[in-house]
């Protein structure tokens, strides 16, 4: 067995030594270590193999020394951003705030940006770690702030704080359990570590996961608000499509008193999503339900769990089994994506689905084409075939296209970026970093792209992208296909 011990240690000759003699006598076997004094002064991870057994041993003689704690026992120096008006005088109910709770300041940074605004960073020395979020919660009261303290290591303020600060404000937003925060505190440092690994500086990677998540949480409850259309396909076939604020499309396609569904965004707004299906389908709870998915990626898949029957590509049930197997999923596979993936689903929430429920919808892929044809799909008067891709997007990435009706579902091999709601682009402009590449392959995934609009005859096709609006494309001679 592997486990993840996150250690607070004394700051003093010997310390570490006293750690690995810990598990030495345990005959745990240390496999990763990571420790910046300059991002936390304190906390070490180290990553651990031995039976059940020899861990819990190991853990309770960790805790014996007083090292497994995550309780602050001195100063530390947190880094805050205090966006204020760029007046005189702005700064200073800032300044008589941190009086009144005896804070000392230990590093400012301001300079003015062509705004009306001026972004003061503040180091500002703590030895109560419960009196910071009363700071924060009558600071707000003044100006909006943030605390930023995981910023590259070699300045010249202390991050001491920075693991547990993140995942807490993280944990927050996005209501995650206990056990989960634990989970999402492994995967920061190790991100942390990959990055500071690279001498890439931390700040621009871990600002955009907080804005990522600020988007997720605002988009939820009252405020999730999904752009939903309906679309004629055929006297009997008609396409709701369903555009969260942030996640892949919802397509529901109704053909008769039939229901199939495509992709299903993520598994975060469930119940808002579940309740959206309620009023569109009367009988929803009741029903059969069945979803076709074009690929594995969180947002695509966080809703699986809720149908009875998933219909997928050979190599999409493969990741999706692996997944719930407790295996690495395709994208986790890469060593530097993994705990960004991780940290994604912890985050959205995100459970596997049953493989039990999954339905194997075509071929396995022989060829190396492109945009090889696997299977065949028909629901009610709508013929799909389907072609699976060489995983420029992601392994096991398929698409739909009905020739007589002129109908794609194309995945995420096309999105229309041209056609998004504002809430929309600014996902679209964070996710990427917690799924590290939009595309496996980016220039594969153009031709794949390509290949896909060659495949479309003369007329008007409706083409139900991954993101983004229906886009409309017409082909009017064979030489304007592209």
């Amino acid at each position: 067995m592997k486990k993840t011990f996150v250690t607070v240690m004394p700051n003093h000759i010997g310390a570490f030594l006293k750690a690995s003699r810990c598990f030495a006598e345990y005959g745990v076997n240390i496999t990763r270590v990571s420790y910046n004094k300059a991002v936390d002064s304190h906390m070490l991870f180290i990553d651990a193999e031995g039976t059940a057994a020899q861990l819990d041993k190991a853990a309770e003689g960790l805790r014996g020394i007083g090292y497994l704690q995550c309780d602050d026992d001195g100063r530390s120096v947190i880094l805050m951003e205090f966006k204020l008006r760029d007046i005189p005088g702005s700064v200073t109910a800032v300044l008589e705030l941190i009086s009144e709770f005896s804070f000392n300041i230990s590093y400012i940074s301001s300079q003015e940006n062509g705004s009306d605004y001026q972004e003061f960073k503040m180091g500002i020395v703590i030895d109560d770690s419960e009196k910071i979020k009363k700071f924060l919660d009558a600071a707000k009261n003044i100006c909006d702030v943030r605390v930023i303290d995981y910023n590259h290591a070699d300045k010249i303020y202390d991050n001491s704080l920075f693991y547990m600060h993140f995942v807490n404000e993280l944990s927050s937003l996005m209501r995650i359990s206990d056990d989960s925060r634990e989970a999402l505190l492994v995967n920061v440092n190790l991100a942390m570590q990959q990055l500071d690994d690279s001498g890439v500086s931390p700040y621009r990677t871990f600002d955009s996961i907080s804005r990522f998540c600020e988007l997720l949480s605002k988009a939820r409850g009252a405020d999730f608000a999904p752009r939903i259309s309906k679309h004629k396909i055929t006297d009997k076939t008609d396409i709701i499509l369903i555009e969260p604020p942030c996640g892949s499309n919802t397509a529901i396609i109704k053909s008769g008193d039939e229901y199939l569904f495509a992709d299903s965004g993520y598994a975060y707004c469930a119940d808002e999503m579940r309740a959206l299906f309620r009023e569109l389908i009367p009988g929803f709870d009741g029903m059969k339900k069945r979803i076709f998915v074009t690929h594995a990626d969180v947002d695509h898949c966080g809703l699986l769990p809720m149908f009875d029957e998933v219909l997928a590509s050979c190599g999409t049930a493969e990741c999706l089994k692996l997944e719930y197997e407790n295996g690495n999923g395709y994208r986790e596979q890469n060593t530097l994506h993994k705990p960004y993936i991780r940290m994604c689903k912890i985050l959205t929430s995100y459970e596997p689905v049953n493989p039990e429920k999954i339905k194997i919808a075509d071929s396995e892929k022989t060829g190396d084409g492109v945009l090889e044809r696997t299977g065949f799909l028909n629901f009610g008067d709508l013929n799909f075939e389907i072609y699976c891709g060489g995983g420029g997007h992601l392994p096991g990435e398929s698409v739909l296209i009905d020739y007589a009706n002129r109908v794609v579902f194309s995945g995420d091999i096309f999105v229309n970026l041209k056609d998004m709601t504002e809430q929309q682009a600014q996902y679209n402009r964070y996710a990427p970093i917690l799924m590290t590449s939009v595309d496996t392959d980016p220039v594969l995934c153009a031709r794949e792209r390509q290949a896909l609009f060659a495949r479309l005859g003369v007329g008007t096709w409706q083409i139900f992208g991954g993101h983004g609006g229906k886009k409309t494309y017409t082909v009017k001679t064979i030489s304007e296909q592209s």
